[in-house]
């Protein structure tokens, strides 16, 4: 059985992980198979929005693309908010065009992610990578419909195995992202959180995958 991997920057074309690597438009790589492709909010240039905006959605129409992120809001950065929400939701209009879910990085601005997803009426999938926060703004996340995705604090925080233990079991991926652990250990970790066998949470996370990732 296969490991799935959510979001990761490091392309290893492992045969025994689906990995959906993060693309950016202006570094696009074609030898990578599956791959989600957006502009990272501490990646936003004005001078080359449009562009960048242009290649995201030719890639969007392609069977290889799985994903249209990382996307979204970031208050800890100097990108004012106002242009972070501009460019967010220019996203957004093309993830629900073509009908692919949204990887989403979110620091500090989880009331306004809530906001447009509610004011956009949002249908496409929403699954927040590299979560770290409590137990209670996870279930406000799932309560407004959000996937969750988890790899490095999983793996180097305790207070967060509590926080997944209690994310129901149709509702959660595991990641890498730029750790240099595997995708196996964060696994074993996750099955020890939801006392199971990595083989049984290898088949959740496939459900999971094939329902929300297609």
């Amino acid at each position: 059985m296969k490991f799935y991997n959510l979001h990761t920057h490091k392309f290893t074309n492992n045969p025994n992980v689906f990995e959906l690597v993060n693309q950016y438009p202006w570094e696009f790589d074609a030898a990578i198979l599956q791959y989600s492709i957006g502009i990272h909010p501490w990646y936003i240039n004005e001078n080359r929005l449009t562009s960048d905006l242009q290649i995201i959605e030719e890639k969007l129409k392609l069977s290889e693309c799985l994903a249209l992120g990382e996307c979204g809001l970031d208050k800890r950065i100097d990108i004012p908010i106002a242009l972070q929400i501009e460019v967010f939701e220019k996203q957004i209009t093309l993830a629900e065009k073509y009908q692919k879910p949204l990887v989403l990085h979110l620091v500090a601005a989880f009331d306004e992610l809530i906001e447009i997803k509610k004011r956009l009426n949002i249908s496409v999938p929403l699954i927040i990578h590299g979560f770290s926060k409590s137990e209670q703004l996870a279930k406000q996340l799932i309560d407004n419909g959000f996937c969750l995705s988890f790899g490095k604090y999983l793996l180097r925080n305790k207070e967060m195995e509590t926080v997944f233990k209690s994310i129901p079991n149709d509702r959660f991926f595991l990641e890498t992202d730029t750790i240099n652990e595997t995708l196996e250990e964060v696994y074993e970790i996750a099955a020890s959180c939801k006392g199971i066998t990595v083989a049984e949470l290898q088949k959740l996370v496939e459900v999971n995958w094939k329902r929300v990732i297609g």
